[in-house]
């Protein structure tokens, strides 16, 4: 499996299935190139603990590994890849508020596609709120309306 390139790059969606099938015929094919499949593929890439072989699906794989980089852009800013990227990419906010950008990195635009999953699963406390902006950020507990939906008074 192409781990490291899954790491940097988003993979077409074309080659993930075509790898996909050369693994399901691996496992399934004898020597003789024909063989008998016991199950779909959907039930073998289900988790263990759900009955499955546990196989990944590779583009959810993929998109998994990439918001993995996307996390450590956000939660470590002050790295050095962090840093090249914000200064390149978002130089007055953060990964969340970020564009993508003129003539952007085909590295950049694969984590870049993560920024939604990093949305919907991001999470954090409130602290001392002085971070906080009630009228921007989405802090409300309902996924359909996170946003205060009021009007702005003068002077915030």
């Amino acid at each position: 499996m192409p781990t490291y390139a899954m790491n940097v790059f988003l993979l077409p969606i074309d080659l993930c299935r075509e790898i996909e099938v050369l693994m399901n015929g691996f496992w399934w094919q004898g020597k003789s190139g024909r063989g008998i499949r016991w199950k779909a593929w959907d039930f073998l890439s289900q988790p263990k603990n759900c009955g499955g072989m546990g196989f990944r699906r590779l583009h959810e794989f993929n998109l998994a590994m990439l918001a993995k980089q996307a996390w450590r852009l956000f939660s470590n800013p002050d790295s050095l890849v962090g840093k090249v990227y914000k200064a390149r990419y978002y130089p007055s906010g953060d990964f969340l508020s970020a564009k993508i950008g003129y003539n952007p990195s085909f590295i950049w635009r694969s984590i870049f596609q993560t920024q939604e999953i990093i949305r919907e699963g991001f999470k954090w406390r409130v602290g001392d709120g002085k971070l906080i902006n009630v009228w921007r950020d989405p802090w409300l507990p309902d996924p359909e309306n996170p946003r205060v939906t009021s009007q702005v008074p003068e002077g915030l």
